[in-house]
Formats: C-alpha cells, structure tokens, sequence
C-alpha cells in the first residue's frame, strides 16, 4: 500500500479527467457521442468527488458517486492509474466514500462493474444483484479515451 497516496474531495475540469482517463482503462466505460460535454457536466454535477494524488499532485485516482446521504450510494467511476495499481488506491478510495455518504450502517452501495473487475468488489465484500433494472436508448459508440 502507498501511503503517500493523498484522497480528499476535490472537483476537477473536464480537461483533468480527461487526461485522467487516458491512464486508465475507464475510458471505455463512456460512449463517444457528446463526450466532452458529458464529462463536464458529470465533473461538475456528481455528488462525491474523491481525487488520489501522489507527492508530485499527479491523479493516479478518482471515484465519482451519487448519494442521498441517507440509503445509497451508487458509484459511477472508479478508477486508479495503471501505473499505480494494486496498491490499495481504490479500495481506500470506495472506504472513504462510503463513509462521506453516511458509512456502513446507513447506505447501501450499488455500482456496474466491467466483469475484469467483479474479483476486486467481491473482496470488498460486494455481490452481484438480481435487482437492478435499467431503461437505456442512448446512442453508445465504443471506443477508448486516448
């Protein structure tokens, strides 16, 4: 675990995600169309922010979330620079937004994960639900943020 890794709350530009997003494999998560757009307004509308930065103030982590702060938490991005994963980033990055949101006892967790990362939520002590429904006509063209 790198524990010169810093999490704080923190908004970033649409730019710095951007650039963010090229580090790791969570760019592929979003559809191409209005992409630009759509991060900035994501960047600047999410609930909770958490940015991990190393000593240098370089984001080597992000987890955006949407939460009452009363029942759930739905975590929308997580992500950890490939350089710097497998270094606990992430999973102090789910911790403190669980706590920021109102901790264990109070709020339900809830997020899609890419099925490379299910062994990771498991760990975490997540599990897959049956419950989930979804209602999605929006225009998706795959591709990786570069």
């Amino acid at each position: 675990m790198n524990n010169n890794i810093i999490i704080r709350e923190e908004r970033l530009t649409a730019s710095e995600y951007i650039d963010f997003l090229k580090r790791t494999d969570l760019g592929s998560q979003y559809p191409k169309e209005r992409f630009e757009k759509r991060i900035a307004k994501l960047v600047k509308n999410v609930s909770i922010s958490l940015i991990a930065r190393n000593e240098e103030g370089l984001i080597v982590g992000t987890l955006f979330g949407l939460t009452d702060f009363c029942y759930w938490l739905y975590i929308t991005d997580l992500g950890v620079d490939r350089d710097y994963e497998r270094q606990g980033i992430a999973s102090r990055l789910m911790k403190t937004a669980h706590e920021l949101a109102g901790g264990e006892k109070d709020i339900a967790v809830y997020l899609i994960a890419n099925e490379n990362a299910v062994p990771f939520y498991e760990k975490l002590g997540m599990k897959k639900a049956d419950d989930v429904m979804q209602y999605n006509h929006i225009e998706w063209t795959g591709w990786t943020v570069k």
